[in-house]
């Protein structure tokens, strides 16, 4: 084997401008392919982080049938206390659950004495609501975020907050229908303006839990929704999957059909089926795997166009090795070593470029603007799997390229070669 590669790389090096040539078009084809990974990869992340740190979760849970009717954030589907424990039970029985946080959700009337209109509330326990949110104090444009709020305050949008000309400190005013219809009211004074995320909650204000029961006159401690966090996205699945194992363990609902077991009363849902950006992240991935095809088809057409023309050139040195009693085995494995040499450097070449691109880009980083979220920073990175995956193709497709050419070599009569002109 050795020897093979010696003679492979010195057959390649006769002709170094088509080496040089096709190795530098396959590594272009690498480069091209592990940017466009890194930097989609870092978009990708950037994105889903903006949207479950900062406001969605990495998935909720909620009664059976409230998000199906979540425009308009019905109450008679709030979750009894008693349906709240079970949840919380559930959740501590997940290995890939890490936090979790009740939120009491409701549309009110906000008024600052002189204006009113809409607002969507969100009742949080500050602390609980941090650790599934981590990105919630991040999008404090005024106020103090250390905390987020206490019993008696309101974070408002950045966009309510500027249409109503409304500042921190300021006193407002809620008032909301419970679900018997009566209407209840409760001044808060302003702790913090909050920008607005791109998707759901762009537009919600936030109050303590407390101040949200109080206002809906809650007789219980009612949840609308759970907010769960996991040890990282690729975890979100399992943890779909336990949450959902979990409550369906616990019963508790009625049956879907005669004699059929009891479903739970609860849906689990992971941020993806919440939030229409999941549609955008499916396009990345898809745009990932057109590269790739587009890095078979240069490697492809490459490779076997510098094989079928050394072969071509090399029909009467062929039938000389061949007469000499070079078995056609040997001539399969030589030109399949040149075909995998010419790959291989174009692998090299090209994950050496590609790193330090993404280092330069790491370096001098670029800022974009994302929906409403402006300043943010790409941060590409390249996983070893993607690497292990890009150079596992590229060598495929390379013997693969070859296989016809060296066939050929391999089955021409010694002969027939030595007359060739």
């Amino acid at each position: 084997m050795p020897r093979i590669l010696l003679i492979a790389a010195r057959n390649l090096s006769r002709l170094w401008r088509r080496s040089l040539l096709t190795g530098g078009l396959v590594a272009i084809g690498v480069v091209a392919v592990l940017l466009f990974v890194a930097a989609a990869g870092s978009f990708r992340a950037m994105m889903i982080g903006q949207i479950t740190d900062t406001f969605l979760g990495h998935l909720q849970v909620h009664r059976r049938g409230y998000v199906a009717a979540i425009e308009t954030l019905p109450l008679h589907l709030n979750m009894t206390a008693r349906q709240a424990e079970a949840v919380e039970r559930a959740a501590r029985e997940v290995p890939e659950i890490t936090a979790i946080a009740p939120r009491v959700k409701f549309s009110a009337m906000f008024s600052n004495f002189t204006e009113t209109t809409n607002i969507r509330v969100n009742g949080i326990e500050p602390d609980r609501e941090s650790a599934v949110a981590p990105g919630l104090p991040g999008r404090f444009v005024a106020g103090e975020p250390a905390g987020l709020l206490a019993r008696g305050e309101i974070l408002v949008p950045e966009l309510l907050a500027r249409g109503l000309q409304v500042g921190v400190g300021d006193s407002v005013v809620l008032i909301a229908t419970n679900r018997d219809g009566s209407v209840n009211g409760r001044t808060l004074r302003v702790r913090g303006i909050i920008a607005g995320v791109t998707g759901p909650g762009g537009r919600d204000g936030y109050i303590h839990i407390e101040d949200a029961r109080a206002i809906l006159r809650s007789p219980e401690a009612e949840v609308s929704e759970f907010v769960l966090r996991a040890r990282d996205l690729a975890a979100i699945p399992r943890a779909v999957a336990g949450m959902q194992a979990a409550l369906a363990a616990a019963g508790g609902g009625a049956a879907a059909a005669p004699g059929a077991p009891p479903r739970a009363p609860f849906e689990v849902h992971g941020w993806d089926s919440l939030s229409p950006f999941a549609n955008i992240a499916s396009l990345i991935e898809a745009m990932t795997f057109a590269i790739r095809v587009l890095l078979v088809s240069i490697v492809l057409v490459a490779v076997m166009n510098v094989m079928v023309m050394a072969v071509y050139e090399r029909i009467r040195e062929i039938g000389t090795i061949a007469a000499m009693g070079t078995p056609p085995r040997r001539i399969l494995a030589l030109f399949l070593t040149e075909g995998v040499l010419l790959g291989a450097a174009g692998v090299a070449a090209g994950l050496l470029l590609s790193l330090l691109a993404v280092a330069a880009l790491n370096r001098w980083p670029i800022t974009f603007d994302f929906g409403q979220q402006s300043g943010l920073v790409l941060q590409p990175a390249l996983p070893g799997r993607e690497i292990l995956l890009v150079s596992a193709i590229v060598l495929a497709v390379a013997v693969l390229a070859s296989l016809q050419p060296a066939w050929k070599a391999a089955r021409l009569d010694p002969m027939a070669a030595l007359r060739h002109v």
